[in-house]
């Protein structure tokens, strides 16, 4: 398997762990008394486990599994998908941190996931080839 596929099939574990637990947190929050300002973790807990696990889950599996070009092993350019994992979870993280308030951090952070996806699908669209 190759290194990026490995390390962002990491991450989004180590994102779905991160919103597992404030998932927890956000259920424990209804019947214990915690201070009401948990609730305001729900747009973290979306953008980590949607983004930071899913996304970046099936990105890891794609960089892996589609066609390799025929000139052997390679995969084509993989700077735009280095790239996409640095945005994708620099945006989650960001987006995540900033939560759902005013400023710029939450447009930053949704900003940088879609230039992750263009960058992703940069990469993947030559690998894709029709059957036949």
């Amino acid at each position: 398997m190759p290194r990026l596929s490995v390390l962002m099939i990491r991450t989004a574990l180590l994102h779905l762990a991160a919103g597992f637990a404030v998932g927890a947190l956000l259920l424990a929050a209804r019947e214990l008394p915690l201070d009401p300002s948990v609730l305001r973790l729900r747009g973290a807990h979306a953008h980590l486990l949607l983004l930071g696990w899913t996304a970046q889950l099936a990105m890891g599996v794609a960089f892996w599994i589609l066609p390799r070009f025929r000139a052997g092993p390679e995969r084509g350019r993989e700077w735009p998908a280095w790239l996409a994992y640095l945005l994708l979870n620099g945006g989650v993280l960001l987006s995540a941190a900033a939560g759902d308030g005013p400023g710029a951090g939450p447009l930053l952070g949704r900003c940088a996931e879609g230039l992750a996806a263009l960058a992703f699908a940069g990469h993947a669209w030559p690998r894709i080839k029709p059957f036949g």
